[in-house]
């Protein structure tokens, strides 16, 4: 895996804060925004919403506004994944 190098910009007491925790833990502030950024996008990835979108990347405007008004009328019940299926084309 390649590593490249990635510019953010954080409040100076935020980047205080979590370089004091990275040193309680004894690691890297990259180490612990790497960790964080890894927790994050998996449980944003286990969003009902990212996961019944993932695959229409290719949709138009008017079909990703009619997905998502559809899901907005969807309860957490509707939107329990109960079985999956994947079929190649």
């Amino acid at each position: 895996m390649t590593a490249k190098a990635m510019n953010f910009k954080m409040d100076e007491s935020e980047i205080t804060e979590v370089r004091q925790i990275a040193s309680v833990f004894n690691m890297t502030l990259t180490d612990v925004v790497r960790e964080a950024l890894h927790e994050y996008v998996d449980r944003m990835k286990a969003d009902p919403f990212y996961r019944l979108t993932a695959n229409v990347e290719n949709a138009s405007e008017e079909e990703t506004a009619e997905i998502l008004e559809e899901l907005e009328g969807l309860s957490g019940t509707d939107l329990e994944i109960v079985s999956a299926e994947r079929v190649g084309v």
